[in-house]
């Protein structure tokens, strides 16, 4: 069982994951530091933390995604690919046919994505189109880390997917009230875990969404 806990990028510690993993996380880091020398997949500022700021705040999601009812996870604003590549590579040894759907409308991050899936071997497709302008979507999971403010992800899979199990999102210090407000409008049951990688941010995994009438 792949778990967030001991998933650390630093090689004087353990790994519950594969060497070769491992290297492709690494390899993973590298394509994206080389190629935010072009296009703007990265804050320049978190280059040198890329591992802790960017790749093990991803792979934390494992969690909520190493589970027996998921087999297809839908990243939207994928950027980068973060989470979606990173959760790719460490679904890969676990449950080979595991499928990445990212939807990126940027041509250059779309071409990005389209290169790593194809460097990982990953079950993977990439759309370039603007998510707003999609209908009758169908996944088990839809993911977002730092694409757009939690009401409108509701109104993304709300208007935009006809069925989904989960959504799965990066909230920061204000989460909790976030998702207080959230239940004015919306009827949701969640699971919360702490960020591993900020203190003051969690995770959230939000199944049986429904608008509230009125």
């Amino acid at each position: 069982m792949i778990d967030s806990k001991i998933i650390k990028f630093n090689k004087t510690k353990d790994l519950n994951v594969s060497r070769e993993t491992f290297r492709q996380l690494e390899d993973y880091s590298n394509s994206i530091i080389h190629k935010n020398k072009s296009i703007n997949l990265i804050s320049k500022s978190t280059e040198n933390s890329i591992k802790l700021r960017h790749i093990e705040d991803s792979a934390q999601t494992i969690d909520f995604i190493n589970k027996n009812d998921i087999s297809t996870c839908t990243d939207l604003g994928s950027g980068a690919g973060l989470p979606g590549i990173v959760l790719g590579i460490l679904m890969k040894p676990k449950k080979p046919l595991f499928k990445l759907i990212f939807y990126e409308k940027s041509y250059n991050k779309s071409l990005f994505l389209r290169e790593m899936a194809k460097k990982f071997n990953l079950n993977a497709e990439v759309y370039q189109k603007n998510i707003f302008e999609q209908k009758n979507l169908v996944t088990d999971v839809i993911i977002s880390r730092a694409f757009k403010p939690l009401p409108v992800i509701f109104q993304i899979s709300q208007n935009n997917f006809k069925n989904f199990k989960y959504i799965i999102l990066f909230l920061g210090k204000s989460g909790k009230k976030i998702l207080d407000d959230s239940l004015k409008f919306w009827k949701f049951d969640y699971q919360e875990k702490k960020s591993l990688t900020n203190n003051e941010s969690m995770i959230v995994k939000i199944s049986n969404l429904k608008k509230i009438d009125g």
